[in-house]
């Protein structure tokens, strides 16, 4: 029995989404034409393949096995497209990847370890830059794929899809000032000595331009210009720092406490660039990365019992 590689793709969207909807805005498809195909596959197959309720979808024990599968067969197909690209493509035109901070502080290195171990003919360039950038670079075909803040970069036309949440917490030593605390508003934080980062980091100008101008004024201890400096300083106890949640190592003791100001609730979107022509299944490797990174990330923070 053969199967259309592109409805298999679908599939495995449907069945990490949970719905059909959802699988159909990742493949890029309308809802009909998408529960058309899954349909299509299951008649194919014989079998039921997806219990829909209410809530969404969830596979049979045949669509298990049909994803679990299809998943070494996607794998298999684009290595082989890979290795047989490597021969045209030219090594001096990697895909680019453009991120804000906390996207290239830790997703991204999560990603692009699995990817590029698994793709050894494709290079990757990655560049940090603030959504706007990213939205321009990418609607002018200067990039295949950028992780943006949703909200700059609603109404922008790119193709995105959900990436994971990126919102700005309170970071202080283990045991500290914030012991016993889960929330603050920022107001309350600034009260505290902190440390930030430089003034030209794009975080700091997006706080900024979030809390305007009549915000409380921080007494800075000093300001950095690494992310990583800036939660090892808070957890020394030198100040507090407000920092994205994504960007902080699990296994490191620190207090965390959310900030309650409704604009630090954030969340990333994977945007797609207009380049001429279907994304490259090296792009869509990629892609398919970031995501299983996000989610990664989403598993300990609820391993933590952390929104």
């Amino acid at each position: 029995m053969r199967y259309d590689l592109d409805d298999l793709r679908l599939f495995l969207a449907t069945v990490t989404e949970g719905s059909i909807t959802a699988g159909a805005r990742r493949m890029h498809l309308s809802l009909p034409s998408a529960s058309a195909r899954v349909r299509s596959l299951e008649q194919q197959a014989g079998v039921p393949l997806l219990i829909r309720g209410r809530r969404g979808v969830r596979p049979t024990p045949a669509g298990s096995t049909l994803a679990r599968h299809a998943r070494e067969v996607l794998a298999q197909t684009v290595r082989l497209e890979s290795a047989v690209a490597s021969y045209t493509r030219s090594p001096t035109a990697p895909l680019t990847l453009l991120g804000g901070g906390s996207a290239v502080h830790r997703l991204v290195p999560q990603a692009l370890v699995p990817f590029l171990r698994a793709h050894p003919d494709t290079d990757v360039r990655v560049s940090e830059k603030r959504t706007p950038q990213i939205v321009r670079m990418l609607a002018d075909g200067e990039a295949d794929l950028g992780i943006v803040l949703d909200d700059e970069a609603r109404d922008c036309g790119l193709a995105m899809e959900p990436l994971g949440d990126d919102s700005l917490v309170v970071v202080g030593q283990s045991g500290g000032i914030l012991a016993g605390r889960t929330s603050l508003t920022y107001s309350e934080a600034a009260e505290h000595p902190m440390v930030g980062l430089d003034a030209g980091a794009s975080l700091r100008r997006w706080i900024e331009r979030h809390v305007g101008p009549h915000a409380p004024v921080v007494r800075h201890r000093t300001t950095v210009a690494d992310l990583n400096v800036l939660v090892a300083l808070a957890a020394a106890g030198v100040g507090l720092a407000i920092v994205p949640r994504r960007v902080i190592d699990p296994t490191q003791p620190l207090d965390v406490c959310d900030v309650q100001d409704p604009w630090a609730r954030r969340h990333h979107l994977l945007a797609w660039g207009t380049k001429t022509g279907p994304a490259s299944p090296a792009t869509e490797a990629l892609a398919e990365h970031l995501r299983r990174a996000s989610s990664s990330e989403s598993m300990e923070a609820g391993g933590r019992g952390e929104l």
